[in-house]
């Protein structure tokens, strides 16, 4: 009787373990829904970005190298494995519900003062299987399952940072070009200028220090173009590094940013489902299921559990007659987590993780619509810009036909010319710089609304 009454108070206890868990929902986040700077460009929500939008800048070279970068960028292959790692551990999360069973086989030999040698020999197997009635385990596969999901979105993370800047770094190399071009020829007509100065001074007509200040202007301009000279290597070496090659190892061909690419159009309308669509915003969410399924599991962790043990063997002091006979055994065995501090601990501390991640979850959201705010208003700023820069540039290239037409009927110096063709110079590199503003905008856009990806319905499948 006092057993029976044991047995009942122990169960009783384990029924008082708050094993309940509420149903997995997504953090809540401030919602968002409407951009700003963006009147024309309406939230939609059909899908307006294909997932191969590079190639809407129309350049067959960014293309290829878009292409040899997912196939050969090393930081890409590492996620990819990291995947394969993800998948593995749900197998060895399964395998937590399977039975186990071991065999072996000894032999003992031994040799006492007085007595005769004696030789035994054992073969014996056992059997142990922990039955999952809790599922716990279940829980812990889901987890698992969660925590692959998260990678994968990561690897998709990973693949639109990686066309970003593969995208953006070879616009700014083809940006150096254009740049250390009329870079040199801003030198140069600085240099005609600086001569011109020289024989005005040896006729009197301007002072030496207006010589000086020429010739340290030129000293500038070369200074600025072995600036670009270098900006231009740096960057490519960061685009060979992006490529998966050594750095220094690959050159790029020279180009004009202006003659090969082109401004697409901005998507007509936004995605409405942005927190579908951001890989980034995904793998938080999944990671927040991760916790989730932990969280159920150290709970279920405080419920007894069910073994089942099963023994075989044979032994015998002749090895030949060592399988004449076998021993069998089934030991069935309940145990009960009554004063186990660690099972508590460990729910406290898979509450407080799934906090952390649920924390994380709302931080990479807000991120993510402060960059497509960002995104849109660089965008717009620019392009109203370029419109400023592109009448600056027309003005003064007015302006320069218009002198140097009076040069050649002797109103105006050739000096003149070289400073209207300077001014001109200059506005031309603000109109490529605003280009590739525009261009890197755009991408950044892009990436910001999720690149193209389909939108992902993270949920708890074990739940329903």
């Amino acid at each position: 009787m006092k057993q029976l009454l044991g047995m009942l108070a122990v169960l009783l206890l384990s029924a008082c373990a708050d094993v309940s868990m509420r149903p997995y929902q997504r953090p809540d986040t401030p919602s968002k829904a409407a951009w700003s700077n963006s009147a024309n460009v309406p939230i939609s929500r059909t899908d307006l970005i294909v997932p191969d939008w590079w190639r809407g800048f129309g350049d067959p070279t960014l293309d290829q190298l878009v292409s040899r970068a997912i196939a050969g960028n090393v930081d890409l292959s590492v996620l990819a494995a990291r995947i394969g790692v993800a998948k593995a551990q749900i197998g060895e999360a399964r395998a937590g519900a399977l039975p186990t069973l071991d065999a072996g086989a000894g032999a003992s030999f031994e040799k006492s003062t007085g007595q005769k040698f004696s030789k035994q020999f054992n073969l014996a197997t056992q059997t142990n299987w922990d039955i999952d009635i809790w599922g716990k385990v279940e829980k812990g596969v889901q987890a698992q399952k969660a925590e692959f999901f998260a990678t994968e979105a990561d690897w998709r993370a990973a693949y639109l940072t990686l066309v970003s800047d593969v995208s953006t770094t070879y616009f700014q190399i083809l940006q150096f070009d254009e740049q250390i071009e009329q870079q040199q020829k801003t030198l140069e007509k600085n240099r005609q200028i600086l001569a011109t100065y020289a024989a005005m001074e040896q006729n009197g007509l301007i002072p030496h220090t207006r010589v000086l200040q020429q010739s340290a202007e030129v000293n500038r301009l070369s200074t600025d173009l072995i600036e670009l000279r270098r900006l231009r290597a740096l960057a490519g070496n960061a685009l060979a590094t992006l490529l998966g090659v050594p750095a220094g190892e690959y050159q790029m061909p020279t180009g004009r940013l202006q003659e090969r690419v082109k401004v697409p159009e901005v998507p007509g309308g936004l995605p409405s489902q942005l927190l579908k669509r951001r890989p980034d915003i995904v793998a938080a969410e999944y990671r927040v299921l991760e916790a989730y399924q932990l969280t159920g599991q150290a709970k279920l962790a405080q419920l007894p559990s069910i073994s089942l043990t099963g023994r075989g063997g044979t032994s015998s002091f002749a090895l030949g007659s060592l399988l004449k006979s076998f021993t069998f055994g089934l030991l069935p065995s309940i145990n009960f987590p009554i004063l186990d501090p660690g099972v508590k601990a460990r729910v406290k501390t898979s509450e407080a993780q799934t906090r952390v991640a649920e924390q994380q979850y709302r931080s990479t959201v807000m991120a993510a619509f402060e960059d497509v705010e960002n995104a849109l208003v660089n965008l717009d700023a620019h392009k109203k810009q370029r419109d400023e820069l592109q009448q600056q540039a027309d003005q003064l290239q007015l302006v320069a036909t218009t002198t140097d037409a009076q040069r050649k009927e002797g109103v105006v110096s050739q000096l003149e010319v070289f400073e209207t063709e300077r001014s001109l110079l200059a506005a031309q590199l603000a109109l490529l710089a605003n280009r590739q503003q525009i261009l890197s905008d755009t991408v950044t856009l892009y990436k910001a609304l999720g690149g193209g990806w389909p939108p992902a319905e993270v949920r708890d499948v074990a739940g329903q």
